[in-house]
């Protein structure tokens, strides 16, 4: 143990590997942050999937963003992606790999880095060559103390027991000069956002256990737009887009559809500029939270507790029933939350209306790596 915690704080070049969901890579940004905290010298580069490398590209605790492709495909184009990409990743001759989750892809990825020492968190439920791999596995690493943001400790408390940390848990993105000045051109370019406050909302999940009415979400942007003035760009993923114009086009010109158009990084800087963002238990209302912006987080089955806090800008908004919070994937495990169906839309505006209403809310917030 005592020489591997030297070798680690030896390290040159470090790897960390976080092929999680969007989200995850936005929990991993203060684990980034105290690796270049403690180890000022040593380039610490980022492995991510494809698609997601642009929401840390502007980085400044990163060296290099790296982004392996999809597993799946033609068979002689994964092969010879995989190539390069290994190839790269030993040309590196990286110190130390750390490897945020448990999966195989990301131990084959740390085994063929060559580097020496090579960190997971242990998990009982891999296979024996999985923990043969590392040469050190955290077990049972412990929460750290307050203040913490319970999704970020995750990955940081395996660091920690490495006496890596940092004193500030907040993640955090930062935005390109060139995101910021794409957004403001795609939203001057229609005659509907030019010269108004607009907010974001982003009404969509991978689960759509998750997901709250699409009726209830067109009577809130109509009263956000009737009550505060604010349009609603209506973002989410190119396979969502369909859903958000739909919505859209049942607005009264209070909403846009973004859906599908933008980059991660261009997505970080349009909710950077965003006066509030308003979604359901998904990728975006981290990447608001890292960017500064205030917002409105609608849970349902899932256990809020365990991904996110709230402060005086972000609020969790939850449905009364007491089987809130079940932990189950919809009722009965069918994909479907009645608690969700049957919440209406009075809770979001208190919310969302104690935050506008708030005198200097806007200017107060911090905006991370904003231009």
């Amino acid at each position: 143990m005592t020489d591997t915690l030297g070798a680690i704080r030896r390290a040159k070049n470090i790897l960390v590997i976080q092929l999680g969901d969007i989200g995850d890579v936005v929990l991993t940004t203060p684990s980034l942050r105290a690796l270049k905290e403690t180890l000022p010298e040593a380039k610490v580069s980022a492995l991510v999937r494809r698609g997601f490398g642009s929401l840390l590209e502007e980085d400044p605790n990163l060296h290099e963003v790296i982004e392996v492709a999809k597993s799946r495909g033609k068979l002689a184009e994964i092969g010879g992606e995989n190539f390069r990409l290994i190839r790269r990743l030993r040309r590196v001759k990286y110190d130390l790999a750390i490897d945020l989750r448990t999966g195989d892809r990301g131990t084959i990825l740390a085994f063929l880095t060559g580097a020496p020492v090579k960190v997971t968190r242990y998990d009982p439920g891999r296979p024996f060559w999985h923990n043969r791999i590392f040469n050190h596995r955290i077990m049972n690493a412990g929460i750290g103390g307050p203040p913490v943001h319970p999704g970020v400790d995750l990955s940081l408390r395996l660091l920690r027991t490495l006496g890596i940390d940092t004193a500030d848990s907040t993640p955090r993105l930062w935005v390109s000069k060139e995101a910021v000045e794409g957004i403001r051109s795609m939203l001057q370019a229609d005659p509907a956002a030019a010269g108004c406050r607009w907010a974001t909302a982003n009404p969509f999940s991978r689960w759509k256990y998750k997901e709250w009415g699409r009726d209830r979400w067109i009577e809130l942007i109509g009263w956000l737009w009737n009550e505060h003035g604010l349009r609603t760009v209506l973002v989410g993923s190119r396979d969502e887009a369909g859903a958000a114009e739909g919505i859209a086009s049942k607005c009264g010109g209070g909403a846009l559809n973004f859906a599908g158009k933008t980059t991660l990084g261009e997505l970080a800087a349009l909710l950077s500029l965003s006066t509030i963002h308003l979604g359901v238990d998904s990728a975006a209302p981290h990447i608001a939270f890292a960017v500064g912006t205030p917002s409105v987080t609608i849970f349902g089955p899932s256990d809020w507790r365990v991904w996110t806090v709230q402060d005086d800008i972000h609020r969790i908004v939850t449905p009364d029933d007491d089987c809130v919070p079940c932990q189950k994937k919809g009722c009965d495990g069918k994909e479907r939350s009645v608690c969700l169906e049957n919440m209406g839309t009075e809770k979001m505006k208190a919310a969302v209306g104690e935050i506008l209403r708030a005198p200097g809310r806007r200017t107060a917030t911090r905006r991370a790596g904003l231009p």
